[in-house]
């Protein structure tokens, strides 16, 4: 991934707080079969390494338990919210007409190498702690004990276990910190004015970081 080193981010903490929020990875992997990407949800244990680990479930139909190999380095990509950014939001657009469309974005890419768990056992543990993740807050959160045993148990004979262990961890923020402060403030107000309010918030951030640098 390309990026310049005013949009790079290496905290794993900051890292790490986007994985948890958008925990719908791409697992990339190039086994037996060829290169392949597979869109499933994430568990991060933030304690395992040096970088975090990861945990997922596949289907047992899914020929990626088979066509990779534990050990093998693999990718996975995840993705928070992200904008276009039209020129015309730019006040500096309107003395220099120097300013083209761009994108916002922020993404992590975590590296690492891959272990493949074929146990009930696993699948049982990260199914529980998935649920109580997504479940929780809710007025009424769903357990697997709410389900028949004998149904649970066929489900998970369905399942394969995917840990990742990360070797590499590295973010692109690109959210107009290579912009004047008012530009970024500009770009904010006209996504707010859409209804694009995540990206529009973490680009005021950065704006408040500016100045408290400035």
């Amino acid at each position: 991934m390309y990026i310049p080193s005013i949009f790079e981010e290496t905290r794993p903490e900051v890292l790490h707080e986007l994985i948890e929020k958008y925990p719908f990875g791409v697992l990339f992997t190039c086994g037996k079969g060829g290169l392949d990407a597979s869109h499933i949800p994430f568990v991060l244990n933030k304690d395992q390494g040096p970088f975090g680990g990861l945990h997922a479930h596949v289907a047992r139909a899914n020929r990626l338990w088979q066509d990779t190999i534990t050990g093998d380095e693999v990718l996975v990509v995840f993705q928070a919210a992200n904008a276009y950014i039209s020129p015309g939001w730019y006040p500096s657009k309107v003395e220099t007409e120097k300013e083209v469309p761009t994108w916002n974005f922020r993404v992590v890419h975590a590296y690492g190498r891959i272990t493949i768990h074929d146990n009930d056992r696993y699948c049982r543990g990260l199914v529980a702690r998935l649920t109580r993740t997504h479940e929780a807050g809710r007025a009424k959160p769903w357990k697997m004990t709410d389900s028949p045993k004998d149904f649970i148990d066929s489900m998970l004979k369905e399942m394969v276990g995917v840990e990742i262990e990360i070797t590499r961890l590295i973010g692109k923020m690109k959210m107009g910190q290579n912009k004047q402060l008012r530009d970024i403030i500009g770009a904010s107000q006209g996504l707010k004015a859409q209804g694009d309010d995540e990206v529009a918030d973490v680009m005021l951030s950065y704006a408040s970081h500016k100045i408290e640098q400035s």
